[in-house]
């Protein structure tokens, strides 16, 4: 078992499914990101970069992907707990798959644009 796998099974069986699905988004549609665990976190890299990072707390999901990502998807974010190039879903409430996804692309073609 690798180490974000031991990482994810370290949870109680929800938040495993939830993290689960956060990391099939994310290798969906960054096709050949490299999954590392670094900073404690599910860490993602394209072409040696960081594209994204997740890690589950006790009361939520936090979600790291630079500043930069943030501040292009405010207002979806602006209803959650922020900090500057992270975002918390709380785990009370539904997760915005489709939310992650979009910033994912977004990160890939910066990383792309910026090769």
């Amino acid at each position: 078992m690798d180490k974000v796998e031991q990482y994810f099974s370290s949870f109680p069986a929800d938040t495993q499914d939830i993290l689960r699905k956060i990391r099939r988004v994310i290798l969906e549609n960054a096709n050949g990101a490299e999954e590392r665990f670094s900073y404690g976190l599910a860490g993602y890299y394209v072409c040696g970069k960081p594209l994204v990072y997740f890690g589950a707390f006790a009361k939520h999901i936090g979600f790291y992907a630079t500043p930069n990502a943030h501040e292009k998807f405010t207002t979806e974010l602006s209803a959650y707990k922020q900090g500057k190039g992270s975002v918390q879903f709380p785990l009370s409430a539904e997760i915005p798959y489709t939310l992650i996804k979009r910033i994912v692309k977004f990160r890939l073609a910066q990383i792309k644009q910026n090769d």
